[in-house]
């Protein structure tokens, strides 16, 4: 990801469709994103990425080294408009980059409880559920469980 990508990437962000399933649920203001993405591209710990297929942009992914020896979490969305499909090629695509590119040893993602496709699009990636986070998560009107998912490199390369 590049500052060329800020607008296209804020847009899909705040699509009522993907923040609905987000820890902050308002509506992103573009010098909000700027200010996010000058302080976190800047990051050695963090890979932001653009999902492309061919030369289309098709969606965004974080990934945050949090501990040492490779661990990190990620954070992810198709485009609203992707065609199906492409969250499988995307979840692909960021798997073999974070073990073989970025060398992770082990990446670790969440999902709101009610997010049931996030779970079943961890699950069909080969992540395991590792807990749960009971009332984790409050909206603002409501507390949320939050379900916390983890991929070795060794489990991933036994799947690849």
């Amino acid at each position: 990801m590049d500052s060329g990508d800020l607008e296209r990437v804020l847009t899909w962000r705040n699509h009522p469709g993907i923040r609905r399933y987000m820890y902050t649920q308002h509506e992103i203001t573009l010098e909000e994103h700027i200010r996010w993405f000058e302080r976190t591209s800047t990051d050695p710990d963090r890979h932001l990425l653009v999902f492309e297929l061919g030369t289309t942009p098709l969606g965004f992914v974080n990934i945050h080294r949090i501990a040492q020896g490779g661990i990190a979490d990620w954070g992810f969305y198709a485009a609203p408009d992707a065609p199906k499909g492409m969250g499988s090629l995307l979840g692909q695509a960021v798997l073999r980059y974070a073990f073989v590119d970025a060398g992770l040893h082990k990446l670790c993602g969440q999902a709101l409880a009610f997010n049931e496709g996030s779970i079943r699009f961890h699950r069909s990636l080969g992540f395991k559920q590792e807990g749960l986070l009971r009332q984790q998560h409050f909206d603002g009107r409501h507390y949320h469980d939050v379900v916390c998912f983890g991929l070795f490199a060794c489990e991933w390369q036994l799947n690849d």
